[in-house]
C-alpha cells in the first residue's frame, strides 16, 4: 500500500486483510458452486436456470478478482492455495449432491444471503475509514442482492407451475 493510502486508512490493515481473504475464499467457492450447479441441475426451467447460474458464476469470479486486487493494494497476498478456501471461508460451499433445481436454487440462495451479510459488514467496517474498500464492497453487495432476487424469482416462478421450491 502506498504511503498516503496508509495515512488515510483508519483500520487495522491485518484485520481487514483477514476479512478480505475470507471473502476472497467465499467468492471462489461461490463461483464453483454456481458453475458446478449449472452443469448438473435437473428439473423445471433447467435451460434458463443453467444460463442464470453461469451468469452468476462469472460475476462471482469478477468479485474474486476485485477482492484480490484490493488485498494486493493493501499490501497483502490473496490466499494462494485452494485448499485454504474451505478452511477460511465462513460461508460454506454446498455441493450439489442432489441435482434437483429446488435444491440447487436453495443452496445458492443461502450462499447469496451469506454474501449479503459479509459485504454489509465490510461496508459498515470500512465506511469513512477506507473509502476504496468501501466502494468495492458496496458494489459487490449490490450484485449479491441482485443475485438473491434473481434466484428467488426463479423459485417463485417454479412454485407457480405447481412444482414448489422448499423454503429454508
Amino acid at each position: 500500500m502506498g504511503e498516503m493510502a496508509r495515512k488515510i486508512c483508519k483500520l487495522d490493515i491485518n484485520e481487514l486483510l483477514k476479512i478480505l481473504n475470507e471473502a476472497f475464499a467465499e467468492e471462489w467457492l461461490a463461483y464453483y458452486q454456481y458453475w458446478i450447479g449449472a452443469q448438473v441441475v435437473q428439473g423445471p426451467e433447467r435451460s434458463a436456470i443453467q444460463k442464470e447460474l453461469m451468469e452468476h458464476a462469472n460475476e462471482e469470479l469478477e468479485h474474486a478478482q476485485k477482492v484480490a486486487t484490493r488485498i494486493i493494494q493493501l499490501g497483502g497476498t490473496p490466499l494462494l492455495d485452494p485448499a485454504e478456501w474451505t478452511a477460511k471461508a465462513k460461508i460454506k460451499y454446498a455441493a450439489p449432491k442432489d441435482s434437483c433445481v429446488h435444491t440447487i436454487l436453495n443452496q445458492n440462495i443461502a450462499g447469496e444471503r451469506g454474501a449479503i451479510e459479509r459485504y454489509q459488514k465490510i461496508c459498515e467496517m470500512t465506511m469513512g475509514k477506507d473509502i476504496a474498500t468501501f466502494h468495492m464492497a458496496r458494489q459487490i453487495l449490490t450484485d449479491e442482492i441482485e443475485h438473491e432476487q434473481d434466484l428467488e424469482d426463479f423459485a417463485a416462478d417454479i412454485a407457480l407451475t405447481g412444482c414448489a421450491v422448499k423454503k429454508k
